[in-house]
């Protein structure tokens, strides 16, 4: 049997018209902009509209991503949603938007790994089609951050958004996914959590940061080593847009160009499984001159779970 390889094809994404900024925020938790800008690199997120679901926002990501890579939706075999604020999870979701796209018989299932949720379901992805069991997957991450954030809370509200990134995986000849550095450590899942009894976001911010600057370059230098390259060779990284100190900080024990670094929270703000994707195609559209070459995606969040894994840039439009 020949060897199968897989490789992102396209990207699209999404994010709702109205904006939350940090100084309307700062007015009302009564800090200043500096403030909040200091502690988070974030000036403005996005926020759905009250009637905006997950599911909407996932669809306009798809549709994006499918535009983008000329990929029709009846030749999609599989769509994975990524997200850990779906409302109703019996309503399959991903189901729903493979038949809104008109790929109403593919495979189609939710991955819930938080902000690590679309490394997790690009592992998935790739090897199933490296397995043959898929030709074109969807992958998408989507969130509603909002939706979990209690307005009073100032520690979550000045850190979410929402939105939704989606990326076409297809086969390919030659190796355009590397393998998942993955894992979890549920030792730690107060850190993030959302208590039954109030549905709002309960975070330990000073306690993830730790975590995160900690321990999470490891997880990145292990995706490199397990590709064959270094870190120098890397035209981008992609880390989770957790924070823009988190991702200084990662950046900075890689040592790696200031320059070959997505930093898409300054407008989008945390959207959890989206910002990969989000960011990602943010920086291919934007920066001149486009990046090209191997990018390394890093996500990490709640559960605590991490993944990582050395991707081809496609070079579709994004």
């Amino acid at each position: 049997m020949a060897r199968r390889g897989a490789e992102i094809i396209g990207l699209g994404g999404y994010q709702p018209p109205d904006t939350l900024t940090s100084a309307r925020l700062a007015e009302r938790f009564g800090k200043s902009e500096q403030w909040i800008r200091e502690r988070t690199g974030i000036e403005q997120r996005r926020v759905a509209g009250p009637g905006e679901t997950v599911q909407d926002m996932a669809l306009a990501a798809a549709e994006d991503a499918l535009k983008n890579s000329g990929t029709p939706a009846a030749e999609i075999d599989l769509v994975i949603v990524a997200s850990c604020s779906i409302s109703d999870p019996l309503r399959a979701t991903a189901a729903q938007v493979a038949e809104l796209l008109g790929a109403s018989t593919a495979a189609a299932f939710e991955l819930n790994a938080a902000c690590a949720g679309f490394c997790y379901a690009l592992a998935v992805a790739a090897d199933t089609v490296r397995a043959g069991s898929a030709d074109k997957v969807l992958v998408i991450g989507a969130e509603k951050m909002t939706a979990w954030v209690d307005p009073a809370d100032l520690g979550t509200s000045i850190i979410f958004g929402d939105g939704a990134g989606a990326a076409v995986v297809a086969e390919t000849p030659d190796p355009g996914i590397g393998p998942v550095v993955w894992g979890s450590d549920g030792a730690q899942a107060e850190l993030i959590h959302a208590p039954a009894e109030t549905g709002a976001m309960v975070m330990n911010g000073p306690a993830v940061f730790r975590w995160a600057t900690g321990e999470v370059h490891a997880v990145a230098e292990r995706a490199c080593q397990q590709a064959g390259i270094e870190p120098s060779e890397l035209a981008a990284i992609v880390p989770h847009q957790a924070n823009l100190r988190i991702v200084d900080a990662l950046v900075a024990k890689l040592r790696v160009p200031d320059a070959a670094v997505a930093r898409d929270i300054t407008d989008s703000g945390n959207t959890s499984a989206a910002s990969i994707p989000l960011a990602l195609r943010s920086m291919l559209r934007d920066r001149e001159p486009r990046p090209r070459g191997l990018a390394l995606l890093v996500g990490f969040g709640a559960g605590l779970t991490y993944a990582a894994q050395v991707i081809r840039l496609p070079e579709s439009p994004a």
